[in-house]
């Protein structure tokens, strides 16, 4: 028997750095009768054809068993190679042999339990040695799920808002609750104002396996907006994610989340929003996928009870590897009747990606459409209100380095609404710098 040792090592890497994450344990074998796809297919047809005249003589199985394993027929080389441990239950390249086999037919269990056999081998190299028991390794780390990562960003950027409060332009309008006295004049915050800012966002996320189909994730984001001149219209969010979810066999995965966010304006508490999360993704070929998701949210406003509501929405997503869409809608209900003049049904619709234009530099761009219909009449305007908003983004990206990328972007939003308070334009143009960790 020839001595594979030394020239095992290179193929079995090569083979298990894919197909053992991507296979489930029940991965079919290739139909007998498939069209030859690779060269070993034409050696395994010659053996095969004489495997019934043949079969049990160790060489030959050993031969049928890595020609069947090149070839992509992963339940005859195992036969094979079980053919030949019964017969030579020493014969170590050949459980090598079957470790792989059980590793690209998905089964990473037993091909951990026949690799680390293998190691035991006193006539093993030191070289391959340490090769195989780093594939026992990478095993056990499959068999936990992976283990951890964390990662983050820090994103800083300055610009110009020429609406940092999403107000009307007008300065006077008829309130129809008093459209006796006239034309009334808006105080100053109700009127579009435009001002420099900067902003800090921060953020890091973590993943932990508990299984090895099973992970806990958790997350926290936080953003600081300043305006220089305008401290009244100041904005900050911190916003924490935890949550669990579980691969299938398939890869398809559902997860379930928790979520508390607490948004202050002008220095002061505006709202606390605490809910729950539910997603399942179904992975796609060409790195794509889809998404369904439900989601509860509970907003409480300060000092504003009347506002006080839950929030029901449901989405559909898709993204590939440069492109993300999606449409959701739902229905948001405050919590006491008196308030319900602010509940309302709700739509929208977002697209977005970013789209390599040189080795370094690639193209960000995004569109979102929102609609909203009011269930009860304002009190003062004695009319349901009826909005509709686009959101559009362009910029650049340029990566300075891996991790450090700058990006400039400009946005525009309108705000269509049959209540003029609420119909406003806005622009906003900035440069920032982001680190990826």
């Amino acid at each position: 028997m020839p001595n594979r040792f030394l020239t095992l090592a290179a193929p079995i890497g090569l083979a298990l750095l894919a197909p053992l994450a991507a296979q489930p344990a029940h991965a079919a074998q290739t139909p007998p009768t498939a069209a030859p796809a690779n060269p070993a297919a034409g050696v395994y047809a010659e053996l095969a054809a004489e495997a019934d005249r043949r079969a049990g003589d160790p060489d030959f199985d050993y031969r049928l068993g890595i020609a069947a394993l090149d070839a992509g027929h992963y339940g005859e080389a195992v036969i094979a190679l079980q053919r030949v441990l019964a017969v030579q239950p020493g014969n170590a390249p050949a459980r090598a042999e079957l470790a792989r086999a059980y590793a690209m037919a998905g089964d990473i269990d037993t091909a951990r339990q026949e690799f680390a056999t293998v190691v035991d081998d006193p006539s093993l190299p030191d070289p391959v040695r340490q090769r195989f028991t780093g594939f026992v390794r990478q095993f056990d780390r499959q068999i936990g799920g992976g283990g951890s990562d964390v990662s983050g960003f820090l994103d800083v950027r300055a610009g110009y808002d020429d609406n940092i409060n999403a107000a009307t332009d007008l300065t006077t309008i008829v309130i129809p609750l008093f459209s006796f006295l006239g034309p009334g004049t808006l105080g100053p915050g109700a009127v579009a104002r435009g001002d420099e800012y900067y902003e800090i966002q921060g953020g890091v996320s973590g993943v932990t396996a508990i299984g090895r189909q099973d992970r806990l994730f958790a997350s926290a984001l936080g953003n600081w907006r300043d305006n220089v001149d305008s401290r009244a219209f100041d904005q900050a969010a911190l916003t924490g994610t935890a949550g669990y979810a579980h691969s299938f066999a398939n890869r398809d995965v559902v997860s379930l989340s928790g979520q508390v966010q607490k948004f202050w304006l002008g220095h002061d508490g505006y709202r606390t929003s605490y809910g729950v999360i539910g997603q399942y993704t179904k992975p796609l070929a060409g790195g794509r996928a889809l998404t369904l998701s439900a989601q509860w949210n509970r907003f409480d406003y300060d000092g504003a009870p009347l506002r006080d509501a839950d929030r029901y929405a449901v989405g559909v997503g898709y993204v590939t590897r440069t492109l993300a869409a999606g449409v959701s809608g739902g229905k948001e209900e405050t919590r006491r009747q008196v308030g319900d003049a602010e509940s309302n049904w709700f739509a929208g619709a977002n697209i977005g990606g970013e789209f390599p234009v040189a080795a370094r530099v690639a193209l960000v761009a995004g569109a979102a459409f929102d609609l909203r219909r009011y269930d009860q009449p304002d009190a003062l305007f004695l009319t349901r209100r009826k909005d509709e908003r686009v959101d559009l983004t362009a910029g650049v990206k340029v990566a300075l380095t891996d991790a450090l990328f700058f990006q400039p972007r400009a946005t525009w939003s309108r705000n269509w609404s049959n209540i003029a308070l609420y119909d406003y334009e806005r622009w906003t143009v900035s440069a920032g710098l982001r680190l990826e960790f």
